[in-house]
């Protein structure tokens, strides 16, 4: 699901279909499909239909909003392993990372959960909706980007306000094989809120290891024919490298090319895992 009338200045990824690859070996005899299929499609709507307690104030709502994306993880038959830094439990960071899924906003909210920076039209679509409306998301207007300072603005607004917010600096997904350049415009958030960003480095993998681009949402995929790829495949680990925080500084493209930097240097590294637990590409999030 692409925009129409995307701003021309907008990256684009170089991914499409033929970047996405499932075999049968990776998914197994049919009827074992169909039988998996059918389990984590009615434990997907029965956490679906509970996520309205996110919600609701209470105390500890977000180590209830990391364990209820682990689990949502876990019914779509995704697990996570985590490695590099520890997680640093401080007020007012902003949170980076390439984009490769719609599953990245579950990953990262089992982590740091915070707000989203996400296209507009985001929190129109079924399922993913009003899980990001809960998730207090920040919308961007891909086709006005005139309103882009605002959006910047409010993010730095959160920062102050000690609230974690999280965007996806490529401005679109890739299939998690190549990658897109960081975009320097939410940094000057960080900046203007004197506050930290911490960057992370997403990846996805079967069951064995070998790199899988099952999750991706590139090209003319619809979300229903990647939500299928998912929950159909015997397995998917997605790893996540905790990268080093990284001051603000004074300038938005240094500071852009710095997480960039990090995240690759995650990305080359082979995920040891400290724990674990449970055309164009699609612009899911600014």
């Amino acid at each position: 699901m692409t925009l129409a009338t995307e701003h021309p200045w907008l990256q684009r990824a170089t991914c499409d279909a033929a970047c996405v690859a499932v075999g049968a070996a990776d998914r197994g005899r049919r009827p074992v499909v169909a039988w998996r299929t059918t389990v984590r499609v009615a434990a997907a709507l029965v956490l679906l239909s509970g996520m309205w307690l996110l919600a609701v104030p209470m105390p500890g709502r977000s180590h209830l909003q990391r364990r209820y994306c682990r689990m949502l993880l876990r019914s779509l038959g995704v697990r996570m392993s985590v490695s590099g830094g520890p997680i640093r439990n401080l007020r007012g960071v902003l949170v980076v990372s390439g984009h490769v899924s719609w599953l990245d906003v579950f990953a990262i909210g089992a982590l740091l959960p915070g707000s989203f920076v996400a296209r507009a039209d985001l929190v129109d679509w079924p399922g993913l909706g009003p899980i990001v409306r809960i998730m207090k998301v920040i919308p961007i207007d891909r086709t006005r980007l005139r309103r882009l300072p605002s959006v910047v603005a409010t993010v730095a607004e959160r920062l102050r306000s000690g609230a974690t917010v999280v965007a996806f600096p490529e401005g679109t997904t890739w299939c998690g094989l190549a990658y897109g350049r960081f975009r320097p415009a939410m940094f000057q958030a960080a900046i203007d809120a004197g506050r930290p960003v911490q960057p992370l480095q997403l990846s996805y993998r079967h069951g064995d290891g070998r790199p899988s681009t099952v999750p991706a949402f590139v090209g003319d995929d619809t979300l229903l024919m990647s939500i299928r790829r998912v929950i159909s495949a015997r397995r998917t680990i997605c790893h996540v490298s905790v990268e080093s925080l990284q001051l603000p500084g004074e300038d938005r493209r240094e500071l852009a090319a710095r997480c960039e930097a990090a995240v690759r240097v995650g990305a080359s590294r082979p995920p040891a895992v400290r724990r674990s637990s449970c055309g164009g590409g699609h612009a899911l999030a600014g």
